[in-house]
């Protein structure tokens, strides 16, 4: 009798295993996972959520997918194939998303940077522009010609306070410094992002910092001997002897925390918008930058 009770555990259990859902996540990538930025952090987050919850989900990625009717194409293949959780991760797929997720009510999209909702979408975004802040108090300290320079992808709303906080923070530390800035309307073009960078260094920038994904900008103020700001991730292995540090993403945590409100139902439509305090952004340093400078940043 024991046994056969045991038995019929194990055939129960076995059977429970077999029948489990498998969490279908999709992520949508603008850029490359190898661009060392945006889509890389997004990327180290989706590999976060693999770890953590191993064969309870099933991820899947396409990178460098245009903004527009490409998108548009690439969200509704993944809804029709069944996935349950579907990440946006550029600003320019929030029309595409709203437009999918109206056919496929059961399907939950998360828009990253977007401000388009519905019952089956939400948004989230971190405050980088606190980062960006500190990193403006870096730039402002360590120029000596007292101008900065910044190469910009697109006026959008994220872009432009990024580039004012990062101002705010210079003029904190340096009220004669000033802040140049060439848009480039790109937000993966690493032979523009490094033109433009140049284009600030030969007006006497010593000091360049950036809104895009690739290291280009960091490579040209070394080959220039001059420092740089970096973004999204720790750029330092581009560019050993220029970078200073970065705003940086850290989106592991905020996919746990979605996932787990997947699978036990309780996920609702949000607008989320975490800071420093949430973990979700941060600030790399590097040892470029002096103890006396770090302390300050740390006080702040």
């Amino acid at each position: 009798m024991k046994r056969h009770a045991i038995l019929v555990f194990v055939i129960l259990l076995v059977s429970v295993l077999l029948t489990a859902k498998v969490l279908k996540v999709a992520y949508i990538y603008v850029g490359p996972v190898g661009d060392a930025g945006w889509t890389y952090a997004h990327d180290l987050g989706r590999q976060y959520i693999e770890k953590i919850f191993g064969n309870a989900i099933k991820t899947d990625y396409i990178e460098s997918v245009s903004e527009g009717a490409e998108s548009e194409s690439v969200i509704r293949s993944y809804a029709q194939r069944g996935y349950d959780l579907i990440f946006a991760t550029s600003f320019g797929y929030m029309d595409s998303v709203i437009n999918v997720a109206k056919k496929y009510p059961k399907t939950i999209f998360m828009h990253c940077s977007g401000y388009k909702t519905a019952k089956n979408v939400g948004t989230y975004f971190g405050r980088i522009y606190e980062p960006d802040f500190l990193s403006g108090l870096i730039a402002g300290i360590m120029t000596k010609s007292n101008i900065v320079g910044y190469v910009a992808a697109y006026p959008i709303p994220e872009v432009v306070r990024g580039i004012n906080a990062f101002a705010l923070g210079i003029k904190y530390v340096n009220p004669t410094a000033k802040l140049h800035v060439i848009w480039v309307n790109s937000w993966y073009d690493p032979a523009l992002e490094k033109e433009a960078a140049i284009s600030l260094l030969n007006i006497g920038a010593d000091v360049i910092a950036q809104g895009q994904d690739s290291p280009a900008a960091q490579q040209a103020a070394e080959e220039y001997g001059v420092y740089s700001i970096g973004y999204n991730s720790d750029m330092g292995n581009f560019a050993p002897k220029a970078y200073l540090g970065a705003p940086v993403w850290n989106w592991g945590p905020y996919y746990e925390r979605v996932i787990r409100e997947v699978m036990s139902g309780t996920w609702k439509s949000e607008q989320y918008w975490g800071g420093m305090a949430d973990g979700i952004v941060d600030i790399d340093i590097s040892d470029l930058v002096p103890d006396t400078v770090k302390k300050l940043l740390s006080e702040l």
